[in-house]
């Protein structure tokens, strides 16, 4: 009988507010001077007392209702006892027995199947495919610890090997938002892509950037394997900085406690970490329990009560959801799944391709529904192919982007009313990302409307031919490819503003 894992997950995602959870010092997870956005209530100063930041709490309730929670009605803080160099106060404000949020779901597609390469994107509006509810436990609000910095190498001043770590307590104080999910998680791949999708519904609610590269998203495992019904020892897996990791972790902690156990050993309940460079988990320490940390209420901060109506008001500035998003684009657009991901994957991408839609919208009520796809489909590849790939891998900014959305549209229209050629549509569109300027001006300045004179492309293709006799007789000889590299060579000469199907039906003719 195989082993069966059994997985439950640890989110933390520091809150998008203005200032930290119990101060009004400034939350700026970008500020690069430490111990700069401080004061005396974050860094635990005597006589100092909290007062709890509304804007956190409202984005976590925000959350909660995303993600089919039920809402606390009368919640409270406790303070969760542990020390570390890192926490000023020796101890952390956070939630115990009353969480804000309880009792939620999120799904994600069931089979590996269904979960395509982790090079590609996860097919969510696939309508056959079979999605698995992931259920969450629970929500709640704490306030984020400090960092450690470790200096590697020698110190300046003895030569010796640092033996000391600094302290930055920007990050202390700041709101963090901790996710807790049900063990309903059986694999490495499953994980990633919950966590994938978590990332996503935070960023649509605008909750957290819940960038993992600036560990403004942590994810943390508790995995155990067994071959029955009754549950393995279980392993945590400690501060998992990206979705690749959490996979790699998963899977090497499932192989690591199936060799522990065939060897006749027991698997020890632990706190491990991930080793990136020998792709490894390594032990950290024994696990502690709940009644380790002495959790009792928070003595300075008064119990919340939530009334139905600010519940409710929350829940009305909750906009469009990702899965909701993906059923709309396949149906209104009908994009195929890989295309409609790419644009779930970047909501400032797919705003700007709907501001880009509804500037052709009077265009387009003209031509019927065959015509509106193709329409769109042109928008769409020109947007995930060409624009996207002037990035360099960079993510996608409207702000930053020097096309207008009236402009890409035009662009599209010269598209596909065949007033530009597809090679001069990549030197309109790199001309316009690099300078912001209108495509008929750029097309106008420099003569690349396609060319009109049938009899002067005829007169420039007998040019070509008699200059190319090989080419010519190579073709007669039954080498189709010597067709392309004529109609190349034409291409080159009229700068790509001919029509490449004129330019095939001369070329066959004349020869």
């Amino acid at each position: 009988m195989p082993y069966k894992p059994t997985i439950g997950l640890e989110i933390h995602a520091e809150l998008k507010t203005n200032s930290k959870m119990f101060c009004s010092c400034k939350n700026n997870p970008d500020e690069k001077r430490p111990n700069f956005n401080i004061c005396e209530i974050c860094t635990a100063q005597p006589g100092t007392l909290p007062v709890a930041n509304e804007q956190a709490i409202k984005k976590v309730i925000k959350t909660g209702l995303a993600l089919h929670c039920k809402i606390a009605t009368e919640s409270k803080f406790d303070r969760k006892n542990y020390f570390y160099p890192d926490l000023p106060k020796g101890y952390q404000i956070s939630q115990y027995d009353q969480p804000l949020c309880f009792d939620g779901f999120l799904e994600i597609p069931q089979n590996k199947s269904q979960i395509q390469n982790s090079k590609t994107q996860t097919n969510f509006n696939d309508q056959n495919a079979k999605l698995k509810k992931i259920r969450i436990t629970r929500i709640h609000l704490e306030e984020d610890t400090g960092s450690l910095l470790h200096p590697e190498g020698a110190d300046p001043s003895t030569g010796l090997r640092a033996s000391y770590s600094l302290v930055n307590l920007n990050r202390a104080g700041v709101p963090l938002m901790e996710l807790v999910t049900e063990p309903d998680i059986t694999s490495g791949l499953q994980a990633r892509k919950f966590a994938e999708e978590l990332q996503l519904i935070f960023k649509y609610l605008g909750v957290s950037d819940a960038d993992m590269e600036k560990g403004l998203m942590r994810v943390e495992v508790n995995i155990s394997i067994s071959k029955d019904k009754t549950l393995g020892t279980k392993v945590e897996i400690k501060n998992l900085n990206s979705f690749r990791v959490v996979q790699k972790a998963i899977d090497f902690e499932i192989e690591r406690q199936k060799e522990v156990l065939e060897s006749g050993n027991k698997v020890v309940q632990e706190t491990r970490g991930w080793h990136d460079k020998k792709e490894i988990t390594f032990s950290q320490r024994e696990k502690e329990e709940a009644h380790d940390y002495r959790y009792f209420p928070e003595p300075d901060l008064p119990p919340l009560s939530f009334t139905k109506e600010y519940i409710e008001k929350i829940k009305g500035e909750i906009g469009e959801l990702p899965e909701q998003k993906r059923k709309r684009f396949a149906k209104e657009y009908a994009l195929d799944s890989t295309l409609v991901e790419v644009f779930i994957t970047s909501k400032d991408l797919s705003e700007y391709f709907e501001k880009i839609i509804s500037e052709l919208d009077d265009w387009i009520e003209q031509e019927n529904d065959a015509e509106f796809k193709k329409i769109i489909k042109v928008a769409s590849n020109y947007l995930v192919s060409d624009l996207v790939g002037l990035l360099q891998n960079k993510q996608f900014s409207e702000e930053e982007c020097k096309i207008t959305p009236e402009n890409f549209a035009e662009f599209i229209k010269m598209i596909y009313k065949n007033e530009i050629t597809s090679k001069v549509a990549k030197m309109v569109l790199l001309e316009m990302y690099n300078t912001g300027v209108d495509p008929s001006n750029i097309v106008e300045e420099n003569n690349w409307g396609q060319m009109a004179d049938d009899k002067e492309l005829e007169k420039i293709v007998k040019d070509i031919i008699a200059k190319n006799p090989k080419a010519v007789t190579d073709y007669n000889t039954g080498n189709k490819n010597s067709l392309q590299f004529l109609a190349g060579q034409v291409m080159g000469i009229t700068r790509g503003t001919a029509n490449p199907t004129n330019v095939q039906e001369i070329l066959k003719r004349l020869l």
